[in-house]
């Protein structure tokens, strides 16, 4: 059985990107609830599982200068360093498993797309929490995505957590604040829908 690291190393070395459900050219969710943050230009941020993801880019163009991006495939983030070019220079790479990477670096926004409902063991979610817990300021921001209950059972081949709004909020209540919520419909490169759910939150 192949391991995640390789499992998504394979995706990203075999596909592009018009050719996986999950692109999103322009992240319009996470633009507009970075804007209603009100974060400042050099805000300490995390993309969790951008890989080859377009958000970098959307930051960059906004004008953001303290960026993270971690991604389990070493692949993926190539190809986005080979897209970004002089570009990616600017950026903090980390090829590691979200659960396990350590880091010194406090953050401002933590921001995951797709890459939480992945998590299928209490045990892996327990870690997930904490690293977000103990890598975020103190009332610093996360979003959120996932599958919602309208959406897949099942992305790239592995099982997946369907998340409900207040599914979501239960599980971070403890130490996170919901700010607000949305239900998206992303339209895949195929042409068809996949339900999303997101939660803002703020860390208490």
């Amino acid at each position: 059985m192949l391991s995640h690291k390789q499992h998504w190393d394979d995706i990203y070395s075999q596909k592009n990107a018009n050719e996986v459900s999950w692109t999103q050219h322009y992240p319009s969710i996470s633009m507009q609830f970075i804007n209603e943050a009100k974060l400042p230009k050099n805000a300490k941020i995390i993309d969790v599982g951008g890989g080859e993801g377009f958000l970098v880019d959307a930051l960059l163009s906004a004008g953001f200068t303290n960026i993270t991006v971690l991604d389990i495939s070493e692949a993926a983030i190539e190809k986005a360093k080979k897209r970004l070019a002089q570009q990616a220079n600017s950026i903090n790479w980390i090829v590691a498993d979200v659960t396990a990477f350590e880091t010194n670096v406090m953050f401002d926004f933590w921001h995951d797309r797709a890459v939480f409902h992945f998590l299928t063991e209490n045990k892996a979610v327990e870690k997930y929490r904490n690293n977000l817990t103990n890598r975020l300021n103190r009332k610093g921001f996360f979003l959120l995505g996932t599958f919602s209950p309208k959406g897949p059972f099942k992305c790239s081949g592995l099982d997946i957590v369907q998340y409900s709004k207040e599914e979501m909020e239960t599980l971070f209540v403890d130490e996170f604040s919901m700010i607000t919520n949305y239900e998206h419909q992303h339209l895949t490169p195929f042409n068809t829908i996949q339900n999303f759910q997101y939660g803002g939150f703020q860390k208490k």
